[in-house]
């Protein structure tokens, strides 16, 4: 079992940067994928970036490429989201994630979720 805690939500400007954290523990070794989905009231949850522990490769979605990095850190097993240039469509329940493969986009591919942190951007 893994868990994923999630940190660094909260209420910023249009324009603004915020950084998420998630923190995993457990039996971590088999998840070699950690990433971000993030649910707006009223929608499906939708993929947002992932990366592979392995090969430090990373996937996004392209509503997000350019102004959003992750990051990994595998010593602290520790997965970061850097989020520049926030808009108001970015306000959103932002979901940690663990699974197998950093390439899977879909929530089905993900075996491990954190509870979720709150973004919200004002315009």
């Amino acid at each position: 079992q893994v868990s994923l805690v999630e940190s660094g939500g909260g209420l910023v400007q249009a324009g603004d940067s915020l950084s998420l954290s998630c923190a995993a523990s457990g039996r971590t070794l088999n998840t070699d994928a950690m990433g971000w989905f993030r649910q707006a009231p009223g929608k499906e949850r939708e993929f947002v970036a992932a990366i592979s522990k392995r090969y430090g490769l990373a996937n996004y979605a392209d509503s997000v490429k350019g102004r959003f990095t992750i990051s990994r850190n595998n010593a602290a097993n520790t997965v970061n989201l850097r989020m520049n240039s926030l808009r108001p469509e970015d306000t959103a329940v932002y979901f940690c994630a663990a699974g197998p493969r950093y390439s899977g986009r879909a929530s089905d591919d993900y075996d491990y979720w954190g509870q979720g942190t709150q973004v919200t951007v004002s315009s």
